[in-house]
């Protein structure tokens, strides 16, 4: 899995200008990150009220997951990621202009469908289109994802250190200049042969290895969403430090994901390494709730760590374990996980009102993450055989540019 840094930078403009847009997309998801107390204060809202800019947004992702392949099966690749972007840059800015939580809470919606029209099919593009295979395109999306993770809140912080609004209007600018990057560099390829239906991402789950992937997937990501929507008022710091906090746990991530996680796969494999993550996440988690404001910063950035090896390691069972086409395996998959972002920003604020107690949103985030780790020990065999037969197909896959997720 390894591959060498000079390979992974050896790349077509196209797959450059791709990636790029792809960071900025994924400095949405964190963007809030360092500004919700700010929001919450600025528009009278509750922590839970605030939580709900995260779940209106994932749970429109999720759905949207359906529909992605569905168009860019039909109008082209580079038509979906520029609707996507358009999308995004209306809806960002509208979001800026919001003048109550619900406003902002459906202007994320929207916001939330741009991306998914446009982050699904980008990791098709950067599949079909980067130099090395997968082994490369992957890096290069995990690459994306962790710098993008790492600059949101740090963007956030700058910018809403002055008013929350700002980082809202910052987004839709730079996604504007991501929409001229792929106007330009990227030309329209060959749409696929067969067009993908409405259920061909819910067929592909039928699949035993890859539904195993998404239902540990849900469980990580429940975890994985209440690190990043919840700790901030745990936290109760300002956006700066706030925003710096997350920048290191993005740098972590970005840095585990892309270098970390191939070496150690190579030397002890893609299971046992998953597994092994997802229960240091859980304690982690779990020490993150229960110790002194100090701890707790320290275990947000070193959560990173594991957030980035299990995405990469996620990403590569995703694409690989079915014999489904790896964009509709891909689109089958994130329709199951991301209604774990959805439900963690909206339960970790409501349990702790429920039992009074800010520890137990944190127990149940570790708790989860020891789920996804048990379904991948119950389920190593299926995982591990599955991904072996089906290598040498999805290999041949590579060769082409597929855009159907």
């Amino acid at each position: 899995m390894y591959m060498p840094s000079t390979s992974l930078l050896r790349q077509p403009k196209a797959v450059w200008a791709t990636a790029g847009a792809s960071v900025v997309a994924f400095m949405g998801i964190g963007l809030v990150d360092p500004i919700l107390p700010s929001i919450a204060s600025g528009l009278n809202a509750t922590a839970g009220q605030v939580s709900l800019l995260f779940t209106s947004y994932f749970l429109i992702t999720a759905v949207a997951m359906l529909v992605t392949g569905f168009v860019s099966s039909r109008i082209g690749g580079r038509r979906t990621l520029l609707l996507g972007l358009a999308f995004v840059v209306v809806f960002a800015g509208l979001a800026g202009t919001s003048g109550s939580v619900g406003e902002l809470v459906g202007f994320r919606a929207g916001w939330g469908l741009g991306n998914a029209l446009f982050v699904s099919t980008a990791l098709a593009v950067i599949v079909g289109a980067a130099a090395g295979g997968s082994a490369a395109a992957i890096l290069l999306y995990e690459s994306a994802l962790g710098l993008g993770m790492a600059c949101g809140p740090l963007l956030g912080a700058l910018l809403g250190d002055a008013s929350w609004r700002y980082p809202f209007f910052g987004t839709a600018f730079l996604m504007a200049v991501g929409f001229l990057c792929i106007a330009v560099f990227l030309k329209e390829q060959p749409k696929p042969a067969r067009k993908t239906s409405l259920l061909d991402p819910l067929k592909a789950l039928g699949h035993g290895g890859l539904a195993s992937a998404a239902i540990s997937a849900f469980f990580y990501n429940y975890t994985f969403f209440t690190v990043l929507a919840f700790t901030p008022f745990v936290l109760d710091m300002s956006p700066y430090r706030s925003g710096a906090v997350f920048f290191a746990w993005g740098v972590l991530l970005a840095v585990f994901s892309v270098i970390v996680a191939p070496r150690i796969q190579e030397r002890f494999g893609s299971l046992k390494v998953l597994g092994g993550s997802l229960v240091l996440l859980a304690v982690d988690v779990l020490v993150l709730g229960y110790g002194d404001h100090t701890t707790a910063v320290v275990c947000t950035i070193l959560s990173g760590a594991f957030i980035g090896v299990n995405n990469t390691v996620y990403t590569e069972l995703a694409l690989g374990v079915s014999d489904a086409p790896r964009p509709v395996a891909s689109a089958g998959y994130n329709f199951v996980r991301w209604f774990a972002a959805a439900a963690a920003p909206y339960f970790a604020p409501r349990i702790e009102e429920w039992t009074g107690s800010i520890h137990i949103p944190f127990v149940v985030a570790a708790v989860t993450a020891v789920a996804g780790a048990l379904v991948v020990v119950v389920r190593r065999g299926a995982l591990a055989r599955d991904a072996e037969e089906l290598e040498t197909k999805h290999a041949v896959e590579d060769s082409v540019t597929v855009f159907a997720n």
